[in-house]
C-alpha cells in the first residue's frame, strides 16, 4: 500500500454544493497529484535508476494531462446514485481510473508502435532514445518495448493500490472493487481480441461491436459509472439504468475515435491520423465499410479496405479513407454515434440523479462523442416523469 494521504472534504468541497463534474476533474488532479507524489517518493527509496527512468515516466506522462472523461463519469454515476457529502472516495476512485488510463495508453503504443501521445512522443519512442542518447547495449527499440511495458504495469499497481484502499475504507467496498476486478478483465480482453482480429485479418461486423465494447466502452464510461454508483450503494434499478447509458456512451465514444483516427487533425487529438487505417485494425467504421461495399457490389472499395499485408503506405492509407467516404461508412458511423449519444442520455434519465447532474452527465457525453445534446436533458425530463406515470398506471390497473 502507498499510505498516501487521502484528499480532505474541505479540499474537495460537498457534492451537494458548488462541487460540479468539472469540479470533481479538478478535486481528483490534486488527489493524483498527491498519488504522484507519495508514489515516486516510495520508487526513490527502492531504486534512483528506476525511479528517473520508469516511475518518473509514468509520473510525467499522467501530469500531461488528458480528458479525464472516467473521473467525472465516476462522480456522475455516484451523483445520480443519491451520493453527498464526503467525496474522498468518489475523488480516490477517479484518481485510480486516471492511473489505469495510463496503463492502457501506454500498453496500447507499444503494441500498435504508435510514435505519440498527448501531444509529445509516446513512452517507448521516449525511451529509445534515451537508450540511444546514453549509447547502451542491445537493440534500442526491444529495450523501450521492455521498458514501457514496466512503466504500464506499475501505473497499474498504483491504481490498485488506490481502489484498494478505499474500498477496505468504504462500508461498499466488496461491491466497489467487484466493478474494478471486472473492468480490468474486460480491458485485457478487448486488448488482447483487438489484436487477434488483426492477426487473423477479421473483418466482421459484429466482432468490431465486441472489440470495442470490451477495449473502450466498458472501461470509459459504463464501468466508472458502475464504480461511483457503487460508493453510493446504488439500488439494482438506478444500476442497470447507469449500465445502459454508459455502454451507449462508451460505444460513441469509440466510434468518435474511429472517425478521429481515420479523418482526425492530429494537432487536435494529439496523435498520428492513419494509424488504424495502416494497420488495418478491425473498427466498427471498418466493418461498416466493408460491408457496404459487399452489399454495393464495390469491388475497388472492397479491394481497398480487404485484409493485406501492412503497415500500408500513404497512398493505400488514402484510398481506404476514400473508399469510407464513397460506400458511406463515415456517415452511417456519424448518424449510430448520435443515436447511442441519444440513447445515453434518455437512460440516465431513468436514475434519481437531479437535473443538474443530468445537464452535467449529457455534456460529459457531449464531449465524449462530439454530438450536440442541447435539447435531450429536458427529454431526460420527460423520461423520467413518463417513467414514473407509467409504473402509475400499471400499479393501478392492478398488476
Amino acid at each position: 500500500m502507498s499510505g498516501m494521504r487521502p484528499a480532505t472534504t474541505e479540499t474537495a468541497g460537498p457534492a451537494d454544493g458548488p462541487l460540479t463534474a468539472v469540479g470533481a476533474i479538478k478535486a481528483a488532479e490534486t488527489v493524483l497529484e498527491e498519488v504522484l507524489d507519495a508514489e515516486l517518493r516510495r520508487a526513490g527509496e527502492v531504486d534512483p535508476v528506476f525511479a528517473r527512468d520508469v516511475a518518473g515516466r509514468v509520473g510525467a506522462f499522467l501530469r500531461r494531462g488528458g480528458k479525464r472523461l472516467r473521473t467525472a463519469f465516476a462522480w456522475c454515476g455516484w451523483r445520480a446514485a443519491g451520493g453527498s457529502g464526503d467525496t474522498t472516495a468518489v475523488l480516490r476512485v477517479g484518481a485510480a481510473l486516471e492511473l489505469v488510463q495510463a496503463c492502457a495508453l501506454m500498453h496500447d503504443d507499444v503494441m500498435d508502435d504508435s510514435p505519440r501521445r498527448r501531444g509529445a512522443p509516446a513512452l517507448h519512442v521516449d525511451l529509445a532514445r534515451m537508450h540511444r542518447a546514453a549509447r547502451m547495449s542491445g537493440s534500442p527499440e526491444s529495450f523501450a518495448t521492455a521498458a514501457a511495458v514496466l512503466a504500464g504495469d506499475l501505473a497499474l499497481a498504483w491504481a490498485d493500490d488506490v481502489l484498494t484502499e478505499t474500498a477496505l475504507a468504504s462500508p461498499h467496498g466488496p461491491r466497489l472493487y467487484d466493478e474494478w476486478r471486472a473492468m480490468r478483465s474486460e480491458m485485457v480482453a478487448g486488448q488482447y481480441r483487438d489484436l487477434h482480429a488483426q492477426a487473423a485479418g477479421a473483418s466482421g461486423l459484429d466482432e468490431a461491436v465486441t472489440i470495442a465494447t470490451l477495449k473502450s466502452a466498458l472501461y470509459t464510461v459504463e464501468r466508472p459509472l458502475a464504480l461511483g454508483a457503487s460508493l453510493a450503494g446504488a439500488g439494482e434499478d438506478d444500476l442497470d439504468a447507469l449500465r445502459s447509458a454508459g455502454r451507449c456512451a462508451g460505444l460513441a465514444f469509440q466510434l468518435r475515435d474511429d472517425l478521429l483516427g481515420a479523418f482526425g487533425d492530429p494537432a487536435v487529438t494529439g496523435k498520428p491520423v492513419g494509424d488504424d487505417l495502416r494497420t488495418r485494425k478491425l473498427t466498427y467504421l471498418l466493418a461498416v465499410g466493408l460491408r457496404r461495399a459487399g452489399d454495393a457490389g464495390d469491388e475497388e472499395a472492397s479491394a481497398a479496405l480487404a485484409a493485406g499485408a501492412a503497415p500500408r503506405s500513404d497512398d493505400t492509407v488514402e484510398r481506404m479513407r476514400t473508399a469510407l467516404e464513397r460506400t458511406g461508412a463515415r456517415s452511417v458511423v456519424e448518424s449510430r454515434i448520435a443515436e447511442l449519444a441519444a440513447d445515453s442520455v434518455r437512460h440516465f434519465g431513468r436514475t434519481r440523479a437531479d437535473v443538474t447532474v443530468r445537464r452535467e452527465f449529457a455534456l460529459l457525453v457531449e464531449r465524449a462523442s462530439g454530438v450536440v445534446l442541447a435539447d435531450l436533458t429536458e427529454q431526460g425530463d420527460r423520461t423520467q416523469e413518463g417513467d414514473r406515470t407509467e409504473e402509475g398506471d400499471r400499479s393501478e390497473g392492478g398488476g
